[in-house]
């Protein structure tokens, strides 16, 4: 029997569980609205490295240790390590992973590729290829700063559109086994959705687009309305990009405004300085592995697409005059 549901959506009839997430956050999102979900918050920005993508590396490290050890587990219980970040060639996912006698794959879909991970990995385990699969991303603010825009030392005035990259990680761990953790059930893969937005700084109006796309995609492939949801939410759209699909989602006949919320919308408090929020590979990743699933496990969500969304672009496609596209996978996640 297929397990394609519609046009782009693929249902898991296996067990696939959530078993487990490890989080480490950075010292501003520390801060912020999950302080205290958090599993572990750097002192500052550098945690004692040379540079911001040494730190990153040792970020991507300790969760993994970390994750292994709350799982208590050992490194060769797992048969792969899946992940990416955000800097060429994800050289911090790399260099970390170079730490185990794991399997690796990399992946890379800019601030979209925790959804990539999560769908390739319950596609994996749901098809009996592997059984525990440790999934990661992460982003850093100083190393994705100086790749994408100008250097921190410049101090540059942010724009009103911005978003700031987060600085943290999130592990989860994906296996056939479990109990009361949450699973996934389906996954919908996006499509790129590219309406023409050359501004940089604005990567919520770039996204918004392709989030859009994808959840409506999902919800006419399942027959379903958003209300089947407890939470329909987006990575890093920020504000204006949530309410910019909340406006393209109304058009095309899915009224998301009771359901609908978004990662980076969430992660930092009023008072903070973070423009329009928060964005970055590690967005969802943290946010999804520490609020939510903690959340899910008291019972407080039962139903939740998380919708990771990527504003695949470069400093020289930029500097080119290139367009951004986007892109966004759906996430169906249930206890």
């Amino acid at each position: 029997m297929s397990k394609k549901r519609g046009k782009q959506t693929y249902v898991i009839d296996t067990d696939v569980f959530i078993k487990n997430t490890a989080t480490i956050a950075g010292p501003l999102e520390g801060k912020g609205n999950f302080a205290e979900y958090y599993d572990e918050v750097l002192e500052n920005d550098s945690w004692g490295c040379k540079s911001y993508e040494k730190t990153e590396i040792k970020m991507r490290k300790n969760v993994i240790d970390n994750l292994i050890r709350k799982e208590g587990i050992t490194e060769y219980d797992l048969d792969c390590i899946m992940g990416g970040d955000l800097l060429n060639q994800i050289v911090p996912t790399a260099f970390s992973a170079r730490e185990f006698e794991v399997p690796y794959l990399g992946m890379y879909e800019a601030c979209s590729t925790f959804g990539e991970c999560l769908a390739v990995g319950a596609m994996l385990v749901d098809g009996g290829f592997m059984t525990n699969l440790l999934c990661s991303t992460s982003s850093h603010n100083g190393t994705a700063e100086r790749q994408y825009r100008l250097p921190l030392e410049l101090g540059s005035q942010p724009s009103p559109v911005c978003q700031w990259t987060v600085t943290g990680t999130g592990a989860v761990l994906l296996t056939n086994t479990g109990d009361k953790q949450p699973k996934i059930k389906s996954v919908t893969i996006g499509k790129i959705v590219d309406l023409g937005i050359i501004d940089p700084s604005n990567m919520g109006a770039a996204m918004a687009p392709a989030a859009t796309d994808t959840i409506v995609t999902h919800l006419r492939d399942m027959d379903r309305k958003p209300e089947y949801y407890d939470m329909i939410v987006t990575g890093d759209l920020g504000k204006y990009g949530r309410d910019l699909l909340h406006f393209l989602a109304k058009e095309e006949g899915y009224e998301l405004a009771n359901v609908l919320n978004d990662c980076g919308s969430m992660i930092y408090t009023d008072k903070q300085r973070a423009t329009q929020g928060g964005s970055g590979a590690g967005c969802s990743s943290l946010v999804f592995s520490s609020y939510f699933y903690k959340e899910m496990l008291k019972g407080n969500f039962r139903k939740i697409l998380l919708v990771p969304t990527g504003a695949l672009l470069s400093k020289i496609s930029s500097l080119q005059g290139e367009s951004i596209p986007g892109v966004a996978h759906a996430i169906d996640i249930e206890l």
